[in-house]
């Protein structure tokens, strides 16, 4: 749609009725009530948003091109909450990501969006983003989680003082000094109510002191008392402080009480705007248009249930008959395409960009790499200390299993028996011990689950997440690397000597340590950790199947199983050091009719369990913490890949310029949009 025609549509409309030229100047007072006459017309650390004639299209192979938005034009300025409003599926929370630079990869925009008049991107601390889960850790307080954001996200020359203060200032701003002490808490565990833990979320995006704040559905799930204490809070932070925020919000269904809050409203059906304007003055739009809001009505219940076309359910109008709710939005649509009201919109809209008063403060840097490290390492370190389930209940059930298998073993022998009840021993520590550390994988899915919010705002990176979980982790693995170990060594009567027990704890560790890297990158394909502990044991049962000991490497079949299955699982490593470790350097008695009356442990090594002689046991070890560090810097890789190409996929999926162009003239098309 063209701007100059709506605009003309406009002009027209404008002279229809005196009703119309009165409602013109209501709305024109209630913007003006919105400027202090005695205030700056723009300071040069203000943000203003606005956006033109925006389109947001998602294309599907399957089902062609479907239009989100279509259209939509708007504005937010700096002491100002902008509430997008609309029924389920309207584009809401497209609007928001499309305004703030997070849409998806199968999706294609048009249209301006424009800060302080410009087409520039917002620096680091400028902007923030709210999303609609509240995503933490469960483990911490919240001071604790406010104050390690406080320190990944401010720069490292800023003293440590200031950056608790920093955090405890935006904790009092969200009225949660109170509860300061208290553990976010999460499935299993008492903690926050929901309306805390949603203040907690803006704690974390407001410790920079945004001057752009976007907010996906911050009342979801919350009730009306505590729906209306967050807006209210996030409504202060309009102009506090002397900064001036411009707070971008969307909402599904808010009170009465939260409605009064919105100085402007943006309200959306099917991807059109239906109004654009001051909040106050939408009740007089929809009485102006057949629709007014009956006494003692919340005026957002009444607008959602007039454009809400999901059931279908006819309004009447008068006496006249009734018309499908499809039509009452169309109406509606037109109506403010030609009302005063949209022509306001874009003369405010032309004005701001015109003006174009420079670019946004600068934001400044967030802590510097190491720093960062350092902060998610001691973070993570709380976090795995205080999650029973991380790894004091792994610990807890290794003991007994170690036990267990101890007593089974006891005391082995040097019989020609023993040769395979160590092997079976070896192995089964190799592979089912190393094998329940994909117990820790739904803990390690809530990281992740933190990591991208975190890193999807700009908190940190890749590299320092990596890094950071590896070493938490490793005082832990090699906790229970050490305990069950020494339990199940001793117990068995394994080889004595120090060299022999500590390599024995080594190759445990490293397999824990690389069963965890494996998961890891599972959990960078795979999030849903349902899924991401049957892939991973799926991929470690066909290592355990593949490893060299319950098919021997000679008869191993070539295709798949031999190469290359069996030279990539690390099983084969772990059984050949463990084996090298126990049986080089024994003697057993031989069978009778052998040549010899004992057998060394080489010839069991080459001849019973056709190991490999042509490096000793630390090339084992040296293969193993490769393939951890190749697991790391696979997930590292998979993560950045992601980054750097799923906007390049845009290219392959998004639509032609004949497809947009076909959208932009006829939306209604079936065959463009593939809609049922």
């Amino acid at each position: 749609m063209e701007i100059e025609a709506a605009s003309a549509t406009m002009k027209t409309g404008m002279d229809t009725t005196s009703t119309n030229r009165d409602y013109h100047c209501r709305v024109h007072e209630v913007e003006l009530q919105t400027h202090d006459p005695d205030e700056p017309k723009e300071t040069r650390n203000d943000v203003t948003l606005t956006w033109e004639d925006v389109w947001v299209m998602v294309s599907d192979k399957s089902k062609g091109v479907k239009p989100i938005l279509q259209g939509v034009t708007g504005y937010a300025r700096p002491g100002e909450l902008l509430a997008i409003m609309g029924p389920s599926g309207c584009g809401k929370s497209t609007l928001l990501d499309a305004l703030a630079g997070r849409l998806s990869s199968n999706t294609r925009q048009t249209g301006d969006i424009l800060v302080n008049g410009r087409k520039q991107a917002l620096a680091y601390g400028t902007s923030a983003y709210v999303m609609q889960d509240d995503v933490l850790i469960a483990t911490l307080t919240v001071r604790e989680a406010v104050y390690y954001t406080a320190q990944l996200q401010l720069p490292d020359y800023m003293p440590i003082s200031e950056k608790r203060e920093r955090a405890e200032t935006a904790i009092r701003e969200m009225g949660l000094q109170d509860a300061m002490d208290t553990r976010i808490g999460g499935w299993g565990t008492k903690g926050l109510s929901g309306g805390q833990k949603r203040r907690v979320s803006i704690c974390q995006e407001i410790v920079t002191r945004p001057k752009l704040l976007f907010l996906d559905e911050p009342t979801s799930g919350l009730d009306s008392a505590a729906s209306y204490y967050v807006m209210s809070r996030i409504a202060s932070l309009g102009q506090r402080d002397g900064i001036r925020r411009t707070i971008i919000a969307s909402i599904h269904q808010p009170s009465s009480e939260v409605f009064q809050l919105f100085h402007t409203l943006c309200l959306l059906s099917s991807g059109r705007t239906v109004y654009f304007g001051p909040a106050s003055a939408a009740t007089e739009f929809f009485a102006l248009n057949g629709h007014p809001c009956p006494t003692l009505h919340n005026p957002s219940d009444h607008f959602l249930k007039t454009i809400n076309k999901d059931f279908d359910v006819d309004i009447e109008q008068g006496a006249t008959g009734k018309i499908s709710t499809e039509e009452v939005i169309n109406t509606l649509v037109k109506s403010y395409r030609s009302s005063p009201n949209c022509q306001v919109v874009l003369g405010e809209v032309a004005k701001i960009n015109k003006q174009g008063h420079g670019a946004p403060a600068k934001g400044g840097s967030h802590a510097k790499f190491l720093m960062q490290c350092l902060v998610l390492t001691r973070r993570s370190s709380v976090n795995m200390s205080r999650d029973q389930g991380y790894y004091w209940l792994r610990l807890a059930v290794y003991i007994i299993v170690a036990f267990g298998l101890g007593t089974i073993y006891n005391n082995i022998g040097s019989t020609y028996s023993s040769i395979q009840a160590r092997g079976s021993f070896l192995v089964f520590v190799a592979s089912f011990l190393t094998f329940m550390a994909i117990g820790g994988f739904p803990s390690f899915v809530e990281d992740m689950k933190v990591f991208s919010r975190e890193r999807l705002n700009g908190h940190y990176g890749t590299g320092a997440f990596m890094i950071a979980n590896t070493l938490s982790s490793m005082p832990y693995l090699l906790l229970i690397s050490l305990i069950p170990g020494a339990i199940v060594y001793y117990l068995t009567g394994l080889q004595r000597g120090w060299e022999h027990f500590l390599f024995f704890v080594a190759v445990l560790f490293t397999c824990m340590t690389l069963v965890e890297s494996l998961m890891m990158t599972v959990a960078s394909i795979v999030p849903n950790f349902l899924m991401g502990i049957i892939t991973g044991a799926g991929i470690q049962a066909l290592m355990i199947l593949g490893g060299g000991f319950f098919r021997l490497p000679n008869d191993l079949p070539l295709l798949i199983w031999k190469y290359p299955l069996y030279y990539i699982a690390f099983h084969r490593y772990a059984y050949e050091g463990l084996f090298k470790n126990e049986f080089k350097g024994l003697k057993f008695p031989s069978q009778p009719g052998y040549k010899t009356s004992f057998i060394s442990g080489d010839q069991v090594l080459t001849e019973f369990w056709q190991m490999n002689m042509e490096y000793t046991k630390w090339v084992d070890l040296v293969v193993l913490i490769g393939m951890v560090i190749l697991y790391r810097v696979m997930f590292w890789a998979i993560v950045k890949g992601t980054e750097v190409f799923k906007p390049a996929m845009v290219g392959c999926t998004s639509l032609t310029p004949e497809q947009t162009k076909q959208v932009l003239v006829n939306p209604s098309d079936n065959s463009v949009r593939g809609d049922d």
